[in-house]
């Protein structure tokens, strides 16, 4: 019988849907959303994206928003708490910002520093790694919150579009590169 991350990855590959110029011209968008629509598969990836890290993390943080998806699930297998990472204006208390470069255009994420103690250490998911600039400032964040980043688990990296280079030194673990 295979691993759980040979499994994960044969879902992935199996349920991705390939969307040619989303959401704009020249971009392979690989949406997730029947993937997480799938009951087995959505428990095998949490799985695969979880055990890795079990022991050696506080919390799991998901990236707005796909990666909330997939943080609650591996928090509660973990047994540990979910912090969030959104886009700006989503937070009610005091917040931390960091800008960063998409493929297709900029954006900004933010995370409430006061959310768990100093030096809790968070494990970061996301759905896909692409440039790797959504990942570089979530870690940005957790760092600048005082906490410490575990690792960065994702379910598709696009290998082509070198997103590991926006993270030197850091535990990535990806499901499935294409």
């Amino acid at each position: 019988m295979p691993d759980t991350r040979s499994r994960a990855a044969e879902f992935v590959n199996d349920l991705t849907a390939v969307v040619p110029d989303f959401p704009k011209s020249g971009i392979t968008f690989r949406d997730l959303t029947p993937v997480f629509a799938d009951g087995p598969a959505l428990r095998v990836i949490t799985d695969a994206l979880a055990e890795p890290f079990a022991g050696r993390i506080d919390a799991v943080a998901g990236v707005e928003a796909r990666g909330f998806v997939l943080a609650a699930a591996a928090a509660y297998a973990l047994g540990v708490g979910v912090l969030i990472i959104r886009k700006p204006g989503k937070l009610p208390q005091a917040v931390l910002s960091e800008s960063y470069e998409l493929e297709y255009g900029s954006a900004t994420l933010q995370v409430q520093p006061n959310t768990l103690p100093a030096g809790s250490r968070v494990l970061i998911l996301d759905d896909v790694l692409a440039t790797g600039g959504t990942l570089a400032a979530s870690t940005k964040l957790i760092e600048r919150a005082g906490w410490v980043v575990a690792g960065v688990s994702v379910v598709l990296e696009l290998s082509d579009l070198n997103g590991r280079d926006a993270l030197p030194g850091r535990d990535i673990r990806s499901l499935l590169a294409v």
